[in-house]
């Protein structure tokens, strides 16, 4: 227990300061502590036992947690954004999460003025409740494709829906299998003869008195998943379900009374509405995610030794973390923690933002958001994803032990890279828009937001950067421009490829594999720029800022190793400065060492919503992993086990087999 009070004396800043900057200031700080503080003081939100329950007693265990979560938030009149912090600290995924994360800002961005006072008032009360179907069973990211139909009806002024075939059965929404009242079901809008493509209908599921399915609606849950089994994803049948006319959501199109099919002036990616909220979210998670699988194994490595000193007989063990083999696998997971917050912060800036101007029809910065949160999360959670892998590793055996946090939050995590958007084909659409928008600049038209560099560098003959010692790459400029002549020569070469094809269309396929990779690389210069302006921003506390341009050159110079074939290709680096790299790595390693304790208490997780034997504030790993095997362990409740006399003593008293005479 004394090694981690030990580690965090050698820290060389304010840890409470470096807190503040990662939750995005005083009063987010302050609001996200109450909500730690709240669901880890309350019995209800207990979780040690989790991993032993049934599929069953999952299920009815969220069901009690969230209704708790919902008593917390009118109880102590919470806020919409302490509602979501106490839901993320709560670690208990929820039909409510998609109620709020997708339902409420569909109607929010796609229904009318007229629709939105009738509708909302009663989804923010949960005087019903409702989840998102689009994914179909054979029908994923390709909305285009999706078969359930909506038809109109002019004599009753109503559509009829219908799921035709098994690939039009709603598959995945979560919170439909059990819970929701109410679906927002993207379907093919049929009027007369004319196929208008996919609209959103809301669809009453169950009886708001009793529950029961109505009419024509069959739903149940698809069954046990590699994680998150406390969330009801359902399937969902419909068989001439007959909804109002007005329940089909008519902000960018109407259908009459007539049976005229009006368009308006809102532009099309307003459907994104729901989904950039969904990333938004998603992005914000993953440093979050991330952020407590590094600190269970920094927290671990510090208590775990390994081997003697100096490799002498009679030393002390040393520390796993004071290995470089370590240090090399978890401080660049640590630095991209907080590049990726960073980054969330922006993103909710600009959200926020875009919210705002949608309020008042300037619709200008949608395709900036929409490409922004469809990038940044598919590079978020692919890492992310690796990365929580990456740390069990980094635990050894133990790591393998659900009690270390790990294993449950990978299974969790995992969905995180599917769903809203595969990764690989929303690398494949920033892709897109990034050839579409380096075409249009030679066309003379400029681009901007996160593309600015596109226009301004598109005639720049590449310079070297001029390093000549390991040091020099530690300037934050040098390093930005190495990742924006990276991205430019990538997006070059690709706009060669392409444009060699028989069409547009047929090159984005044709060479996706390097419209991906280049996409990747504009996602990492987005990161890497916004950590910068972090950096370039007002920074309280003493130390702060030096560790946060340790972390800030870490991150950059990793990726650099990691793809230095880029680097090389673009010529702003050469084979020379490329050995440098590696070297000054080692250099902020052990910049970092005597600080990574107090870098992973900075993001100010509890021992609950960590819910580790092996990363506890207090490091006292080993007698947590002895007490919990025997409280926590259903099969050390007895000393002889069940199926002894059946299936144990028979071998053992030889009795098991033919008898012989």
């Amino acid at each position: 227990m004394e090694v981690l009070i030990e580690e965090r004396q050698k820290s060389e800043f304010e840890v409470r300061s470096l807190k503040v900057l990662f939750w995005g200031g005083e009063e987010s700080f302050e609001m996200v502590s109450r909500m730690a503080t709240l669901a880890a003081s309350d019995p209800v939100f207990k979780s040690d036992d989790r991993v032993t329950l049934s599929r069953g007693e999952l299920i009815k265990s969220g069901l009690k947690k969230a209704a708790h979560v919902r008593k917390l938030v009118l109880d102590l009149s919470l806020s919409d954004r302490e509602a979501y912090m106490l839901r993320i600290f709560v670690d208990e995924r929820s039909y409510a999460d998609l109620h709020w994360n997708m339902f409420v800002p569909a109607l929010e961005g796609q229904a009318t003025k007229e629709q939105q006072d009738y509708w909302l008032p009663l989804a923010r009360s949960m005087k019903i409740i409702g989840c998102y179907a689009q994914t179909e069973l054979g029908h994923g990211s390709n909305v285009r494709g999706i078969e359930t139909t909506a038809t109109f009806n002019a004599a009753n002024d109503e559509f009829i829906l219908e799921t035709p075939t098994i690939t039009s059965t709603k598959w995945w929404p979560g919170g439909l299998g059990k819970v929701a009242t109410h679906a927002l079901i993207q379907a093919r809008l049929l009027v007369g003869k004319e196929d208008y493509g996919t609209h959103a209908f809301i669809v009453q599921l169950r009886d708001l008195e009793n529950h029961k399915l109505l009419a024509g609606v069959k739903v149940g849950d698809i069954g046990t998943k590699y994680g998150n089994n406390t969330v009801d994803n359902g399937y969902l049948h419909l068989e001439s379900v007959c909804i109002p006319r007005m329940n089909m959501l008519m902000r960018m199109a109407e259908v009459t009374k007539e049976g005229k099919y009006k368009k308006s002036d809102v532009p099309r990616q307003i459907l994104y509405g729901a989904m950039v909220t969904a990333r938004e979210i998603i992005i914000s998670e993953a440093a979050i995610n991330l952020s407590r699988a590094v600190t269970i194994a920094v927290r671990y490595s510090a208590v775990r030794r390994q081997f003697s000193g100096s490799g002498s007989e009679g030393m002390p063990e040393e520390q796993v973390l004071n290995y470089v083999t370590q240090q090399q696998r978890l401080f660049p997971l640590l630095a991209a923690v907080y590049a990726y917050q960073f980054s969330a912060q922006w993103l909710r800036w600009l959200y926020e933002d875009v919210q705002e101007r949608i309020k008042k029809n300037d619709f200008s910065t949608l395709p900036e958001v929409h490409s922004c949160t469809a990038g940044l999360k598919a590079l978020t959670t692919s890492v992310t994803a690796a990365g929580i892998e990456e740390c069990r590793k980094l635990c050894g055996g133990h790591g393998y032990l659900c009690s270390s946090g790990i294993p449950e939050l990978y299974a969790a995590y995992l969905p995180s890279c599917t769903y809203e958007g595969e990764n690989i084909i929303l690398f494949r659409e920033v892709g897109r828009i990034l050839l579409r928008t380096f075409l249009d600049s030679h066309k003379g038209k400029n681009s901007s937001g996160t593309t600015a560099y596109i226009s301004r560098l598109k005639s720049f003959n590449v310079q070297n950067c001029g390093v000549v010692q390991g040091s020099d790459f530690f300037n934050e400029m040098i390093l930005l421009r190495a990742f924006e002549m990276r991205s430019l020569e990538l997006i070059r070469g690709c706009a060669r490829k392409v444009l060699q094809s028989s069409d547009f269309q047929a090159g984005l396929d044709e060479y996706a594999v390097d419209i991906v990779e280049m996409a990747q690389a504009h996602c990492q210069l987005i990161v890497i720029s916004k950590f910068l302006d972090k950096l370039q921003g007002e920074i309280p506390g003493p130390g702060v800022r030096e560790q946060l341009q340790t972390l800030y050159y870490l991150y950059a110079l990793s990726l650099i190793k990691e793809h230095i074939g880029d680097f090389l290709s673009s010529g702003y680096l050469t084979r020379t400065q490329a050995s440098l790299v590696t070297k000054q790595l080692l250099v902020l390693y052990a910049k970092i060492r005597p600080n990574v304790v107090a870098l992973v208490d900075a993001f100010n997780h509890t021992d609950h919503f960590l819910g580790s034997t092996l990363g506890s504030y207090d490091g006292d790993a080993y007698n947590r992993l002895y007490k919990g095997a025997w409280r926590n362990n259903p099969l050390n409740d007895t000393v002889v086990t069940d199926g002894y006399s059946e299936y144990i003593r028979p071998i053992l008293t030889g009795q098991l087999g033919v008898s012989r005479l």
